[in-house]
């Protein structure tokens, strides 16, 4: 686990605490000091990662399509340092076989969720604070059935500049993930370990990503002053590949 980073006496809120890299994550920020706040929409999970932090940690169920609930976020984290967002609800198929619901729930967790998590909280971060959001590496290397995360991973890249110029000085940045190791792809089967094979031939940096890779990117962008507008491409070159 990294655990370079130094964030005593600072206030964390991870939204998507329940996954595994919120989960993660918030591990990290813990034994580095700081103070957690874990939402999500799942309150077992949030309380299953709750259970595995060294340091104190609130858990506040979230909905990232229901404005008012992220005002009630907003009321209960108070003042704080930095928010990362790891929510994703991917609506992948062919085309003509996507169901809008499932459209409007991937634009509500990488769009619309980041964009009001904003509009809330920004008011309540402190001076050096930031925004920390997960795009992904399909909005630079689009295929056949990811139109939908291909579109909402790009939409969020350049949301984050936007913001960067509305919000100031609070910086908002994201992270751009390629293939990693998160345990999104054990569903393959016997299959993953060939499919994560050909994935690090063909990349540049010749391996598939970790979780902490990603952490040690959120890391960064929490802790560098001068990166704002900025996405993070975590992919081991794939975008080029």
């Amino acid at each position: 686990m990294t655990t370079s980073a130094d964030l005593a006496g600072q206030r964390l809120v991870v939204v998507g605490a329940g996954s595994r890299t919120g989960r993660l994550l918030a591990q990290t920020a813990s034994a580095a000091g700081a103070d957690l706040v874990l939402a999500g929409p799942d309150p077992r999970k949030l309380e299953w990662t709750a259970g595995e932090l060294a340091g104190p940690a609130e858990v506040v169920p979230v909905d990232l399509a229901d404005e008012a609930s992220i005002a009630a976020l907003a009321k209960r984290v108070g003042r704080f340092d930095h928010l990362v967002s790891t929510a994703a609800m991917p609506a992948n198929g062919p085309l003509a076989e996507l169901e809008l619901a499932d459209v409007q729930r991937a634009f509500a967790a990488k769009v619309i969720g980041p964009l009001l998590l904003a509009k809330h909280l920004a008011g309540q971060v402190r001076e050096g604070g930031s925004f920390t959001f997960f795009s992904g590496v399909a909005a630079w290397r689009p295929a056949p059935a990811r139109t939908v995360m291909a579109t909402t991973n790009g939409a969020l890249a350049f949301l984050v500049q936007a913001l960067a110029v509305e919000i100031a000085p609070v910086r908002v940045n994201a992270v751009s993930p390629g293939i990693v190791d998160t345990g999104s792809w054990d569903g393959l089967g016997a299959g993953k370990e060939d499919f994560l094979r050909t994935i690090a031939e063909r990349n540049p940096a010749r391996r598939v990503g970790t979780p902490d890779d990603l952490i040690k990117a959120v890391l960064y962008a929490i802790d560098n002053p001068y990166v704002t507008g900025t996405v993070l491409h975590v992919d081991g070159g794939g975008r080029l590949a």
